[in-house]
């Protein structure tokens, strides 16, 4: 993935959380301890809630030493919602925002879509944060995390990236509400919305026209429910649909849901094969 590095001055920094210390046993405490241990952190930032608000966390909890950087990624594989959410908060928090180029793209490793597709995400990422920005890099991964297969984290373990909210013993619960507490409602009730590259069904090459229609469709069919979990899955033969079962429930929105993605396929030439019920990483095929 492309990065978009945001360098942050550390300098006269204030706890604007509002919120007061509880003691070590508070994931507030816990955090702010990880935190200090840097003198300086690059903080990768996807867009989503965990990276946004660790983000945020280290501008609200001091002390974190004399700078901080948020890099966060843009390129075919990153909705443009999550970009102009990293941009909106740099804007209204007074982030300094500096693009670079990950170079994902021109990894033949990554396009081929392979089980472990990640891992060449994350070393291109990664490789490029370390080379433009000094400082230890930070991802927003949390304990929900480990339990996944997530290849990412082998090349975050060979960089030596750490992970502030595994540390600091947080799980996505945690977080969202940390978020709640510093005041980010927009943050806080984010759906989780894995990259683009994730609706492409392990094996099939990665492209930027696959993710445009993806984006596409998310992005039509998000503006009619929005809030609720569904994807565009680019499959073998054509794409499925998979929407959450509330949303499959509602007959009235499951019609227009699927009249508005069998026109946008229509449009671009693609074959709507069904629309089932959402799996999450149901594109990806392992072994």
């Amino acid at each position: 993935m492309a990065a978009f590095a945001t360098i942050v001055t550390g300098r006269n920094r204030r706890d604007k959380s509002g919120m007061k210390a509880t003691g070590q046993d508070h994931p507030q405490d816990r955090l702010r301890a990880v935190l200090a241990r840097h003198d300086r952190l690059v903080l990768a930032v996807s867009g989503g809630v965990d990276s946004m608000t660790l983000a945020h966390a280290a501008h609200c909890l001091p002390p974190v030493g004399d700078g901080v950087t948020v890099c966060h990624a843009v390129s075919p594989a990153v909705p443009a919602e999550a970009t102009a959410r990293v941009r909106d908060h740099a804007r209204r928090h007074g982030w300094h925002l500096l693009v670079l180029e990950a170079g994902e793209f021109a990894d033949p490793d990554y396009l081929r879509n392979p089980v472990n597709r990640c891992y060449f995400c994350k070393s291109n990422l990664y490789d490029r944060i370390a080379a433009s920005v000094p400082g230890t890099i930070a991802s927003g991964a949390n304990l929900d995390d480990l339990g996944d297969y997530r290849p990412g984290l082998q090349a975050a373990s060979e960089r030596r990236v750490c992970h502030p909210f595994v540390e600091a013993g947080m799980t996505k619960a945690d977080i969202r509400a940390m978020a709640r507490q510093f005041g980010l409602d927009d943050i806080a009730e984010l759906p989780a919305q894995p990259c683009l590259a994730s609706r492409i069904e392990t094996g099939l090459t990665v492209t930027p026209e696959d993710l445009g229609f993806v984006e596409q469709v998310e992005r039509a069919l998000t503006q009619m429910a929005p809030g609720k979990t569904l994807r565009c899955r680019v499959v073998a033969r054509g794409i499925r649909l998979e929407l959450s079962e509330a949303l499959i429930a509602d007959a009235a929105l499951y019609q227009r849901l699927a009249t508005t993605a069998q026109q946008l396929c229509d449009n671009a030439g693609r074959s709507l094969l069904s629309i089932v019920p959402y799996r999450r990483g149901s594109a990806f095929l392992h072994g």
